[in-house]
């Protein structure tokens, strides 16, 4: 099949984050087997999920080293957006645009990756290429972990990553890193009327907001800086908070979740140290003073590394030579091509698609776009010859 065949075909599969991926990975999976392949999944602990991993040899049957083409399978929710047409159906309205949940970010490199199958089998490779199509990269990148640890324990080693994500097909070398926090206030419940028999969650839970804006605000004023990035300076804020169960009754409990978006060089660990400081040397004291039992439970649910790809690795200067594209691109969302080059293979993003028709109602991708995939892709294969 070609990519268009392949798109449609992945669009079709309703890989929702909330849903199980295994339709299209069984279906990817049987195709490539077809092939004569060998491909490999790596499973997530319910097994309702998986990634799969599969190895192109080079002719002599060599398996270390070559090229990955890194992919997520899931796509964001279509609740609540104003679709044209049906998001799971890879719709052309003649306008040169497909439109698809998915279609951008990210099946379109996927299906480019699985149409060049037959073409880089044919080739004289004296490297191998390699395909890693990952579950769950939209809820915190979660499943990559997973495979790379596989990876790892199969004694797989291969020289770059390619991870197609919408960069218009152009070379980013570099995005933030991203963690993921809940954090519940646990005070004490009275009634509104003898409020100092309480400790008030929400109150409490406030001051740790404001910190944690207070923490945003510094750094968006005194730095750290790169401007190469589209926000320049590392980020945290709090999305999503509840607490209190009556008009008339001091709060017993509060939960909020907050992320940060850190710049390379700004270390991860230093601003968690930061919140749990306040946390642990303002805040507790206070609480305990009212109520010796209160407490603040701040739990990470998932960690982006930073992606800061050198220019001297051989995956970047092969990605610019192919695109022909010295630019230095930075970006502020995170991938799993920081998890790659973390576990030691280099790592660069490029693929078919704008970020900015990702996640959004009629998401889109050029055919145009999926044609210099096409050959960008073909062209990698060639380089491994």
């Amino acid at each position: 099949m070609n990519t268009l065949a392949w798109l449609e075909r992945l669009v079709a599969i309703d890989t929702t984050s909330r849903n199980s991926n295994l339709g299209l990975i069984e279906t990817v999976r049987d195709a490539l087997a077809g092939h004569g392949l060998a491909p490999w999944l790596a499973a997530n602990a319910e097994g309702s999920k998986a990634n799969l991993f599969c190895t192109l040899p080079a002719q002599d049957g060599q398996t270390q080293g070559g090229i990955v083409l890194s992919g997520h399978t899931d796509v964001v929710p279509v609740d609540g957006q104003d679709w044209t047409s049906n998001p799971f159906k890879l719709t052309d309205k003649g306008d040169g645009r497909l439109y698809g949940r998915g279609s951008c970010d990210m099946k379109g490199f996927i299906a480019a990756s699985l149409a060049l199958v037959p073409q880089a089998l044919a080739m004289p490779r004296k490297k191998p290429l390699h395909l890693a199509f990952s579950y769950d990269e939209e809820v915190g990148c979660v499943g990559a972990p997973v495979m790379l640890a596989e990876l790892q324990r199969r004694g797989i080693r291969a020289d770059g990553c390619v991870v197609g994500e919408p960069t218009s097909m152009k070379p980013v070398v570099a995005h933030k890193g991203g963690y993921f926090f809940s954090c519940k206030v646990h005070g004490k419940a009275a009634h509104s009327s003898l409020t100092p028999q309480g400790c008030n969650a929400i109150e409490y839970a406030a001051r740790l907001i404001c910190h944690i804006r207070d923490l945003a605000d510094t750094w968006r004023a005194q730095g750290p800086y790169d401007n190469a990035f589209d926000v320049p300076h590392t980020t945290i804020t709090t999305n999503l908070i509840a607490g209190g169960i009556a008009i008339n009754t001091v709060p017993e409990s509060c939960a909020f979740s907050f992320d940060f978006r850190h710049l390379p060089g700004h270390s991860a660990e230093g601003i968690q140290a930061d919140v749990q400081r306040y946390v642990d040397d303002e805040l507790l004291p206070r609480m305990r003073r009212e109520y010796a039992g209160a407490r603040i439970d701040i739990e990470c649910g998932a960690a982006v590394p930073t992606l800061d790809a050198s220019e001297q690795a051989a995956i970047t200067a092969l990605v610019r030579a192919l695109t022909d594209d010295r630019a230095v691109r930075k970006v502020a969302y995170g991938t799993e091509a920081g998890q790659f080059s973390q576990a030691g293979i280099p790592a660069v993003l490029c693929g078919p698609g704008s970020i900015e028709q990702a996640h959004k109602a009629d998401e889109w991708v050029e055919v145009e776009q999926l044609a210099q995939c096409d050959r960008f892709l073909r062209r990698m294969a060639e380089s491994l010859c």
